[in-house]
């Protein structure tokens, strides 16, 4: 009687195409090549901002505009938050109270919305969600003179309502609300909500508004950085210089001076900055996807 012993089994690892190799590498290097070029046109402007706003009014035009000559920057502080009595700092809380109030409301009644198309059924739905992105592709600059004509009607031109209102109205807070319910909100979660005796209303603001915080932080931000950079509006709607949004301010520096102080201009633009910078790094931690992974099996 003879054993066989059976010869172990070897595992060759599959050998890599040189031509694949090549191409993979070639893709890296492509892709590499358009993210730096990327990267190079949204920086530049930035830098360029940082650096013009370190010179004085003569240095703008006497040195290389994307190198440093002195600095500056605490001289031209000084002078934007002290020029005209200090009116900078009352256009900047202005933008604030538009952005942040406005993106606000705009974020919660877009979300609402998006989140009853998604999950509830009712006659006209479809229709109700086609007018919607129809009003995605009307632009918002031809909406402010009809805008005008009727808040001229009931007195609200040249008050914070003029530029507070048209900013609530978000239709892409809508249409990403909708998204984002219909894609990752499960109905077995929501029904197991009602079953549990939960009212409608808190439903959404106890379950919905968690799990879509994502879409909600991203609709936010995209609100307030629209209301922030709104120039077109404030223009039409408001006369008066203390209700201006810090946009409107640094324009009216620039036009309605004899002699141009270019750097206080510029050294105004990097500051209105911040606030946008401030926005997006406090609120990037709350763009986690999957919230609800795991909710339901």
């Amino acid at each position: 009687m003879t054993l066989t012993q059976a010869a172990p089994t070897v595992r060759t690892r599959p050998q890599t195409d040189p031509a694949e190799l090549r191409v993979s590498r070639s893709t890296a290097v492509v892709t590499m090549g358009v993210l730096t070029l990327a990267a190079l046109y949204f920086l530049i402007p930035v830098w360029w901002l940082v650096v013009s706003s370190t010179k004085t009014n003569t240095a703008l035009f006497s040195s290389n505009g994307f190198s440093f000559s002195g600095f500056s920057l605490f001289e031209n502080l000084a002078d934007v938050f002290t020029r005209q009595d200090g009116l900078f700092s009352r256009w900047l809380l202005n933008s604030i109270l538009y952005a942040g109030i406005g993106g606000v409301l705009a974020t919660l009644l877009g979300v609402a919305c998006g989140y009853a198309l998604a999950k509830y059924n009712f006659r006209g739905r479809g229709l109700v969600f086609g007018a919607i992105l129809g009003g995605l592709l009307i632009p918002s600059a031809l909406l402010t003179v009809p805008l005008y004509l009727m808040f001229s009607q009931i007195g609200l031109v040249n008050t914070v309502w003029a530029v507070l209102i048209p900013a609530v109205v978000n239709p892409f807070a809508v249409y990403l609300g909708r998204i984002y319910a219909a894609a990752s909100m499960p109905d077995e979660l929501l029904e197991a909500a009602r079953l549990d005796g939960a009212s409608e209303l808190r439903i959404f603001f106890t379950v919905a508004l968690r799990l879509m915080s994502p879409a909600f932080v991203t609709v936010f931000l995209f609100s307030f950085v629209s209301i922030w950079n709104n120039f077109f509006l404030p223009l039409i709607m408001l006369s008066d210089q203390s209700l201006y949004p810090v946009t409107l301010g640094i324009f009216n520096w620039y036009t309605q001076t004899r002699e141009a102080n270019y750097n206080i201009v510029i050294t105004g633009s990097l500051v209105s900055v911040i606030p946008l910078l401030i926005a997006f790094l406090s609120l990037q931690r709350f763009w986690r996807a999957g919230l609800s992974a795991g909710s339901v099996k």
